[in-house]
């Protein structure tokens, strides 16, 4: 199979590349390609900007002939230029799909995610007929659900015409190869990475209840929807679900109560005065996201996690105590030193386009 991905370079992107068949022509559209060593050797790498005003018939280019098309792109970073994350993730979904169907491509795989899911049933499980009208004081959930409803909108207005969409839908996603890039989205340029394990205490609100997986698993469930053409949705989470008590016991912290309406004032007053990277509105959605039922994925592709959210935990901090990394532009390690080179001369990563 022509396989195309977009973010191939990323946290999932570099799972899915691990878990694809040797067999498979895969193609990697991506802003900055990573060198061609390791997982990434095996990719005719494209480099693309989904935000370009030409993206799309550039699109249509790289889809002809595809087999399928695994639509991964997204931002978490500039949190300080929403309208930037909005036309990368949003109008991003919207050319990709303009172009997919253009193409006449096979499937389109888009990543979508547990922050698709409206508020109103925190700490319970829902199955995917769940209002995906977002968490409104999330970006990242406003545009995860707006992107959705540009694929809902496609598939209403063409019926059969349309090409066939599965979403995936999963809970956060870690990994150990992502640790220092995740690391480097949240954490200020002055905080080294291998402090995070030894935190001492954990300010947290102990109401803490989320559904987390580790990349490899929303790999292989992604490889299966290709393997057997799913359409729809598919919720993804490990087990079981973790809460504060988790988190803290993961990295050997005391867990103190702080209610999340504290701690989210303290963070909206500390990413306001650029101090850190992550928006309330990513504590927000830790705090109204839903538990996935994952039945669908079980009983329609046969997927089940091979890591429970505890090891999945695990797996990232080991990561960041380590200093893990690969290769590709997002996902490399940047010393305390680079890190606040880039701040002064190139802006904090929450103000610049390339984190």
């Amino acid at each position: 199979m022509r396989i195309v991905i977009t973010g191939a370079s990323g946290n999932v992107g570099t799972a899915l590349l691990r878990a694809l068949p040797a067999e498979h022509d895969v193609v990697g559209v991506v802003r900055r390609p990573p060198s061609a060593q390791g997982v990434y050797e095996r990719v005719d790498w494209r480099s693309l900007d989904l935000t370009d005003p030409d993206a799309i018939p550039k699109l249509r280019n790289v889809f002809d002939e595809a087999d399928a098309v695994v639509h991964l792109a997204w931002g978490f970073q500039p949190t300080h230029d929403v309208d930037y994350l909005n036309r990368l993730g949003v109008g991003g979904t919207s050319a990709v799909l303009q172009a997919a169907h253009t193409s006449g491509v096979g499937q389109l795989i888009h990543m979508s995610s547990v922050g698709t899911y409206a508020g109103g049933s925190y700490g319970q499980r829902v199955d995917e007929s769940w209002p995906t009208t977002g968490i409104d004081s999330s970006p990242y959930s406003r545009d995860k659900s707006a992107a959705e409803a540009i694929l809902d909108e496609y598939e209403e207005r063409l019926g059969s015409s349309a090409i066939p969409i599965a979403r995936m839908r999963p809970g956060f996603i870690v990994q150990r190869a992502a640790a220092s890039g995740l690391m480097r989205y949240g954490l200020p340029g002055y905080v080294p990475m291998q402090l995070v394990p030894w935190l001492p205490v954990l300010p947290l609100d102990r109401n803490l209840c989320i559904p987390l997986i580790h990349a490899d698993d929303v790999a292989a469930a992604i490889v299966l929807a290709v393997e057997r053409r799913a359409t729809g949705p598919f919720n993804l989470a490990g087990e079981p679900p973790m809460g504060r008590d988790d988190v803290a016991a993961a990295l050997g912290a005391r867990a103190v109560h702080v209610p999340a309406g504290v701690l989210g004032a303290l963070v909206d007053l500390t990413w306001r005065t650029r101090l850190q990277h992550i928006d309330r509105g990513w504590l927000d959605l830790a705090f109204s996201v839903p538990l996935l039922d994952c039945s669908r994925a079980r009983t329609e592709l046969e997927w089940a996690p091979k890591w429970t959210a505890q090891e999945a935990l695990a797996d990232l901090l080991e990561g960041v105590a380590d200093s893990a990394h690969t290769t590709s532009p997002p996902l490399r390690r940047r010393s305390v030193v680079d890190l606040l080179r880039r701040d002064l001369t190139d802006g904090l990563i929450s103000s610049r386009r390339l984190p």
